[in-house]
């Protein structure tokens, strides 16, 4: 019998193993996280030394164009992200993929942040 992959655990092991080799956040570079589910994007910065979250972005934003998660949304949540980050003086962050492939939405956010003035 063929058993069935379970991906979001392949993910998870993946996303254990970039977090031994990252940085954790602090205050002045916050580790920016990113989170895909099936319809939406999710991005926030994390300081890991306080154990809070400086700030965060997704595509259920108001403020945004309701695209959901698709590529045009990723980009816009990056562009949010990164000035939302600016109002806080915050340029710099370390880029934590969270186990997804640097492909796609995600690929799509990490530019958008660059494009808004983020530094990684």
């Amino acid at each position: 019998m063929v058993k069935k992959i379970n991906s979001n655990k392949t993910r998870l092991v993946r996303h254990k193993r970039v977090r031994g080799k990252i940085s954790n956040g602090t205050a002045q570079r916050p580790r920016l996280n990113v989170f895909r589910s099936l319809n939406n994007i999710y991005a926030q910065l994390i300081d890991d030394q306080a154990g809070s979250t400086l700030c965060s972005a997704s595509s259920l934003d108001r403020e945004l164009v309701p695209n959901g998660g698709n590529k045009k949304g990723a980009n816009e949540v990056g562009k949010l992200l990164a000035t939302r980050a600016a109002e806080k003086g915050i340029n710099k962050v370390v880029f934590d993929r969270g186990g997804y492939i640097f492909h796609g939405r995600v690929k799509e956010l990490a530019e958008g942040a660059r494009e808004g003035g983020l530094k990684f």
